[in-house]
């Protein structure tokens, strides 16, 4: 090794954003297998070998850690050595004590070189695997920002600070397009993504082809209904203070979302936090999402009252509970009664408003519609 290999690990570190003393460590892993590999076992012995680099000048140094004996017992030349002969590199040395002996070869050998570099490569690897999986397996379940590269046959691959992730189109917003970060030059529109899993695939790992899946797979998501809640939680002050609280979410993505807030102070309105000053709050949320439709309502520990807000924008009149045991426990229903010339509203297009509302509260509802009065004389 030589400058020039101390400047390219110097950029591997930089650029895959590996701790520095993690790849030396991994280095001298290498070349140690591959000395061993070189010098091979004598009978049962197999040598210890110790590697030393100078991480200033890239120079290597290979020693065998070897048994003191007396100079007539000498039985395995890279596993002992002669007290005599080791009295030279280190005069206090005694019998049945251990010594490093330097046993650097003059041309280290092609094969010997291409194993160290073949191991390497996997250190590398495995320590790029590590720091992905450290650094995005504390961020699960919360918000990473990214770039979406390019579409594959199952999902979009999105670019996030130091590794790629998947979108697969399971998670991925119905209808939502991406043309205009993959077509263009400028990779540069960010995205939020709600981080669903990360997979640590160890090396031994196999592919159904043999391959080594190798690496850590960060799998995120756009459809997910924490993604509105993380949403909110850093735009709204009152969430993050723990003033206003996110009480439930029910989404159906690129379409709809329905989110009950409650206040733990009086003074404090709910509602009003979550769409803030002129709408300001909720729109940054909405534009985050692409236009999808928000309706914040004010939950209330009487589910009467929380039906009723669940089903907005839709005047209710009544409202009747009903819990009923059954084998797979309590099912509760409520009866809702609506004028009659908002029914389609209260239930929605495709029956979306009643199914948000019901996903929301945990109670099953029933829409009827009583006709409006005739107030003319």
């Amino acid at each position: 090794m030589n400058q020039e290999f101390i400047m390219a690990i110097d950029q591997i570190a930089k650029s895959k954003g590996i701790n520095r003393d993690k790849l030396f460590d991994a280095i001298r892993q290498s070349i140690e297998a591959a000395c061993k590999k070189h010098f091979g076992s004598v009978g049962v012995v197999k040598p210890i070998i110790r590697v030393d680099i100078n991480e200033e000048t890239g120079d290597v140094k290979v020693y065998a850690v070897k048994k003191v004996v007396e100079d007539d017992e000498v039985d395995v030349d890279i596993a002992e050595i002669g007290v005599s002969e080791a009295k030279k590199i280190n005069p206090v040395i005694d019998v049945e004590d251990v010594i490093d002996v330097e046993i650097t070869p003059r041309n280290f050998g092609r094969i010997a070189a291409q194993n160290a570099k073949q191991v390497v490569i996997q250190k590398i690897k495995e320590a790029e695997r590590e720091m992905v999986y450290d650094e995005y397996s504390v961020k699960l379940n919360d918000i990473i920002k990214g770039t979406v590269m390019r579409k594959e046959k199952n999902g979009f691959i999105v670019q996030l600070d130091h590794t790629e992730a998947s979108l697969p189109l399971t998670e991925a917003i119905p209808g939502e397009t991406f043309e205009t970060e993959m077509g263009g030059e400028d990779h540069t529109t960010q995205r939020a993504f709600y981080l669903l899993n990360v997979k640590d695939f160890n090396k031994n790992e196999q592919k159904m082809d043999g391959k080594s899946k190798g690496g850590a797979q960060v799998i995120v998501s756009r459809t997910h209904p924490d993604l509105v809640k993380r949403l909110f939680e850093q735009e709204v002050v009152e969430i993050k203070e723990g003033v206003v609280v996110i009480k439930s979410i029910a989404r159906e993505a690129g379409s709809r979302t329905k989110i009950a807030v409650h206040s733990n102070d009086p003074v404090v309105d709910p509602v009003g936090a979550c769409v803030g000053e002129k709408g300001k709050r909720i729109s940054l949320v909405v534009d985050e999402l692409n236009g999808e439709k928000i309706d914040v309502v004010r939950w209330s520990e009487d589910p009467k009252e929380f039906i009723e807000a669940a089903l907005s924008p839709a005047k209710v009149l009544e409202v009747s509970l009903e819990e009923v045991e059954t084998e797979r426990g309590i099912e509760r229903s409520a009866k809702v009664i609506v004028p009659e010339n908002i029914l389609t509203l209260a239930i929605g297009k495709g029956g979306q408003n009643v199914r948000l509302a019901a996903k929301l509260t945990g109670w099953k509802i029933d829409i009827k519609s009583t006709p409006v009065e005739n107030t003319e004389e």
